[in-house]
Formats: structure tokens, sequence, C-alpha cells
């Protein structure tokens, strides 16, 4: 057995099944799936046995410990040479497994990722939602993408490791989030290369609304001061990015504020440049942002969505990592105890 993917499953039976799908129809056949229910109260057994005939496929059901300790629980059981991780809300197309067997075969590595895109059958908020994680405008293409600001390190919903390495470097932490990160940064610290394999993309499907968006990019921002607590000198200018662009555009809000106060009880038009030139700065990126993705989705309507989706990531990242270097850092709270109510259950 070469390869065994292992997915990590709470309460999506509906995105399970579609992801079989896309397994049942690869061109590289050697692999097997194995699907850990995480404590799930809507658990995908049904699904599974859909393609116990079609799959070599080993469905496991446990408490739940959230998706590192579940990852590493279905690794445990593997018998494929190599690891592949996906998240369960992703779909492959056709020819997925075999690009990364032809890079192994060009050349080994010992861990290796591959980037993501936005499917034509996604919504408009989930291809505007894809767009602001991947863009060079907004994350500096760190997420897999060709022109990076920083090293690649393989993500979860799309990384491969050897077995032996795995097991050698026990997997992923009990970090909530941030664990595929902490584990790629163990990886690099044990002298390993992981490598950006740019032909075994997967269409991933993120977040549906930019509540849960929020939510999710939040954490991100509290993971990113975790991890740099973890492994010292880690952060790097792009991570900071978001903080300085989520402290600018609240700062350029509060002078345009501030400018139609002294407006108003000073009656002086003075100040009317204080009202609108703070917005200049925020529509011009809003423009660049609107343009870029309207051309790469061929969609002024995800342009449009594009907007607000880079300003939910950019600054929910940045109140997160304010919010985690108030407690870490100045607090002096552990990562348990910072973040016990919000990820640790």
């Amino acid at each position: 057995m070469k390869y065994s993917v292992v997915i990590p499953v709470y309460n999506r039976p509906d995105e399970v099944d579609e992801l079989l799908e896309s397994l049942s129809n690869q061109t590289q056949k050697d692999f097997e799936v194995i699907i850990v229910e995480d404590g799930s109260v809507t658990p995908c057994k049904d699904v599974c046995d859909k393609y116990a005939g079609i799959l070599a496929l080993h469905y496991y059901a446990k408490e739940n410990s959230g998706p590192g300790q579940s990852r590493n629980y279905g690794a445990e059981r593997a018998k494929g040479d190599y690891i592949i991780i996906l998240d369960s809300d992703v779909v492959l197309p056709a020819g997925y497994l075999q690009a990364i067997d032809d890079e192994l075969s060009q050349s080994p590595a010992e861990a290796f990722g591959g980037p993501d895109a936005a499917h034509d059958s996604f919504t408009p908020v989930q291809k505007a939602i894809s767009y602001s994680m991947t863009s060079f405008f907004t994350t500096g293409g760190i997420r897999g993408g060709k022109a990076k600001l920083d090293k690649f390190y393989p993500r979860s919903f799309n990384m491969g490791i050897r077995r032996d390495v795995y097991l050698q470097l026990g997997g992923f932490s009990k970090m909530r989030f941030g664990e595929d990160i902490d584990f790629s940064y163990r990886i690099v610290e044990a002298g390993y290369k992981p490598r950006l394999f740019p032909s075994a993309w997967v269409w991933h499907k993120r977040r549906t609304d930019f509540r849960k968006f929020f939510r999710q990019v939040y954490n991100s921002g509290i993971a990113r001061i975790n991890l740099e607590k973890r492994h010292p000198g880690t952060m790097k200018l792009v991570h900071l990015l978001p903080t300085v662009f989520t402290v600018g555009v609240i700062a350029l809000i509060l002078i345009s504020a501030v400018g139609r106060a002294l407006m108003h009880y000073a009656s002086h038009d003075q100040f009317y440049w204080m009202c609108f030139a703070p917005w200049i700065p925020i529509l011009l990126y809003s423009i660049i942002i609107c343009t870029d993705s309207a051309i790469k989705n061929r969609s002024l309507r995800v342009g449009l969505l594009s907007i607000p989706a880079a300003f939910v990531q950019l600054m929910g990242y940045g109140l997160g990592l304010i919010e985690a270097w108030w407690k870490r850092c100045v607090l002096r709270q552990d990562e348990f105890q910072a973040f016990e109510k919000t990820f640790y259950k």
C-alpha cells in the first residue's frame, strides 16, 4: 500500500460524501482511506458504507479530541508508505494522487503539500473566501501559491508525509488551532524539507458565510502567537501584516469620525479633509481586491464579495493575534489557561 488518506470528520456527512466520491474517481488506485469520526453528533457512517465496496475504506468512531489527535488516531492505523492528510471540506480532481505520485517519482520527499482552488460549483461567497485566503494581496501567497513572502509549510487541508517520519515525530500536537503549522515547523526542525507540489491541488470549500469565516481566521490569529511561543523566531513580517492592517483601518475610521465631530461642533471646513481623506487608502485597496478577484474568477459579483472577504480575513486574523498577544505576552498566561473556554474542552 503506497498511500493512506486520513480524514478527520466532525458533523459533516454531506462533505464526506463529496470527498469520497472524488477519491473513488482517482486514476491512481494504490491507496486506502481512513475516516476518523471525531465525536460527531451527526455521524457519516452511512455515507462511508456506500463506498465500502468501491474504496479500501476504514471507518473509526471515537470521542471528540480535535482534528490533530484524530489524524494521529488514523495515522496509527495506516498501512501506506505515505500518509495524506485531507480536511473533510475538500474535493479532489481525478489526477490528484497521480500528481503526487509523479512528483515523488521525479524527486523523493519526506513531506509535501499542495495548493487549493475554488470549484465552479462553489457559491460566490465561497469563491470570494477562497480568493481572500490565497491571494498575494491578502495572505502574501503563503498558503500554497507560487508568489510567496515566506517559505512553504504544508497545511492540513492538503498535506502529505512519509509514514515513518510521521510516527517518528509523534504527529500533531494537542493544539486546537494551528496544529498543522506546528507539525510543519517540527518537520523542518527535524531536518526535513517540505516541498510544494503545485500540480497536487484540491478544491477547498472553506467556510460558507462571513460569520463562520471570521471565527476561523480569528482563531488562526490566536494560533500565530501560540506558534511563536512554541517555535521562537517563526513569526515573520507577513504574519504581522494583518495586525498592521487592522490597526491602520481602525485608526483611519477614528480619524474620519473625529473629523466629522469637529466639523459638526466647531463648524470649520478646515476639518473637511479629516472626514474623507482617511477613506482613500481603504477605497484604493478595495478596488485592487475587487479588480484582481473579478479577473481571476471571471465574475464582478465575486470581485465585489471579495472586498468584505478580504477585510474579514485580515481584520479577523489581526484581532485574534492582538487578543493572543495581550493574554500570552502581557498577562503571561499559558496556552491552555488563556484559551481553555475557546479551544479546549
